[in-house]
């Protein structure tokens, strides 16, 4: 997979217009994707939001802004920490700016890197839709690849006591099942939210049982 990844990360910055070898930065960034305290946000996450991003890039405006937020959304990731996505979107403006990428596609991709904070897109932001729908796309798995998302999840929670973790989990879920929409690109809604909401829904009876 990392051979995989590297490759596309390397086809990404040339054909975005990178002046400098693209090696180091993947090299970099898939380590950042590879730390020991992720047990969801891996490679694999990285690698999975990439392919949605890809089946979702007609809706966006500019597909390779999305994917390049999709590269650093989670570089800096750590469980016990509030700031990952603002330090994330830093990290990209560092390293693209570095690589010789154009200002404005610089500013796109950290302000896309930012949103993932809240997952709300404003309407009509038709990058941050697409980037928001590949990032949530694992609600609407099969219950099977759902199951295997929150053992994961719970895992880079460790440090939390059970009941502190469950009353938290069980806010999100909330907060999630009340939003009008999961998903506002019209092919991730119809491919995912129903799915999503009944993964979250006895993800929710099994936490408040």
């Amino acid at each position: 997979m990392t051979a995989s990844l590297s490759a596309r990360w390397h086809d990404l910055l040339t054909r975005c217009g990178a002046t400098a070898d693209p090696g180091p930065y993947a090299d970099d960034l898939l380590a950042r994707w590879a730390e020991p305290q992720r047990h969801y946000h891996t490679t694999a996450h990285l690698a999975a939001v990439l392919d949605r991003v890809d089946e979702l890039a007609g809706h966006a405006d500019d597909p390779d802004a999305v994917r390049l937020a999709a590269w650093f959304h989670d570089a800096v990731y750590r469980p016990d920490r509030s700031e990952n996505e603002e330090r994330s979107a830093n990290l990209a403006c560092r390293a693209l700016r570095e690589a010789g990428l154009p200002e404005p596609l610089v500013h796109e991709v950290a302000r896309l890197v930012r949103l993932t904070t809240t997952h709300h897109p404003d309407p009509g932001d038709r990058n941050g839709e697409v980037l928001c729908d590949a990032d949530l796309a694992v609600l609407g798995g099969p219950p099977e690849a759902y199951a295997a998302y929150t053992a994961a999840i719970r895992d880079e929670y460790s440090f939390v006591p059970p009941d502190a973790f469950r009353e938290g989990r069980t806010a999100i879920l909330r907060q999630l099942l009340a939003l009008p929409a999961l998903f506002r690109t019209p092919e991730a809604h119809a491919r995912y939210d129903a799915r999503a909401r009944a993964n979250m829904r006895a993800e929710l009876d099994r936490l408040t049982a």
